[in-house]
């Protein structure tokens, strides 16, 4: 969150549960079986177990997932999982409660650890938490992330940080994917690699005798763009097939003129089928304008 604040985007301007529903059933018929609910904040939005259960009610899709910040988790837990989420994304980029209120610009480190805890104890394994590590913030924090895999079965995803529009990026900060598991290494010498599934976009490894494993997400680095299988649609409706592509498809604007599903398909496809290879790496994605998926409805 931008220290000036955002300025809230009218209620009207985002999709409707009901459009939600509708362009999931969409991408079901075309072999779509995740979801991923994420923001911004998803836990921040009324009556969000109705909707996954909407969404788990979709023939075809098989994962509701949710990426959060954990603030709101513990008292939605219980909901959440009988509404049918599958596995939790917790965000978490420091354990020291100063850093936590400076990156956030909010308290909250105790109930975000809660969460997790509270996550683990409804049942999920894994309890995947996402850390975007930049160097000279919370860089020195490694191991101490590493360590949470110890006794519980925790992914910690060390996540590379990214060039979007808004998040100060500075090329300093950058570590990189190598440099990070270079300093695992020497702590840890036996780690050892993981398998991954063809599509996953995270590097898992794991420490012997850990209950939990460490991955790293290496968009910039060591991009992954030619397995990637992600679309992203954002709280407005706009279709984006890379998370750094600056085009975008607006599905709630053909939902609202009137077209039909088998109307709307061909424009899904078109925009599919324009998906690039790679993105233009980290120095020219730095110097593009690219809109990032934060959109806060008044």
């Amino acid at each position: 969150m931008p220290a000036e604040g955002i300025e809230l985007r009218p209620k009207t301007d985002m999709l409707s549960f009901e459009e939600i529903l509708r362009l999931t059933r969409l991408f079901a018929r075309e072999g779509i079986t995740k979801i991923r609910l994420t923001g911004g904040e998803p836990l921040i939005r009324r009556d969000i177990e109705q909707l996954v259960s909407g969404l788990r009610a979709i023939d075809g899709i098989e994962t509701i997932a949710v990426t959060t910040n954990g603030l709101l988790l513990s008292q939605k837990i219980a909901g959440l999982k009988a509404a049918g989420v599958s596995l939790f994304n917790i965000s978490l980029d420091t354990l020291r409660e100063d850093r936590f209120t400076q990156i956030t610009r909010r308290p909250g480190l105790a109930k975000v650890l809660t969460a997790i805890e509270d996550t683990y104890e409804a049942g999920y394994d894994p309890v995947k938490i996402n850390c975007v590590v930049q160097n000279g913030v919370n860089d020195d924090e490694l191991l101490d992330f590493v360590e949470l895999t110890r006794d519980r079965p925790y992914e910690i995803r060390f996540i590379e940080f990214m060039p979007f529009g808004g998040n100060a990026w500075d090329n300093e900060q950058f570590l990189s994917y190598k440099d990070m598991l270079s300093r695992v290494r020497l702590a840890h010498p036996d780690l050892t690699r993981s398998n991954d599934d063809p599509n996953h976009t995270t590097k898992m490894w794991k420490i012997p005798g850990s209950k939990g494993r460490i991955g790293f997400i290496s968009s910039m680095s060591d991009k992954f763009c030619g397995t990637c299988n992600r679309l992203r649609i954002t709280a407005d409706g706009n279709l984006k097939v890379c998370l750094f592509g600056a085009g975008e498809i607006s599905l709630r604007d053909e939902f609202r003129s009137g077209k039909s599903d088998d109307e709307i398909l061909p424009i899904i496809s078109l925009a599919v089928g324009k998906k690039r290879a790679a993105h233009a790496g980290m120095k020219q994605l730095s110097e593009m304008p690219n809109r990032p998926m934060i959109l806060i409805g008044g």
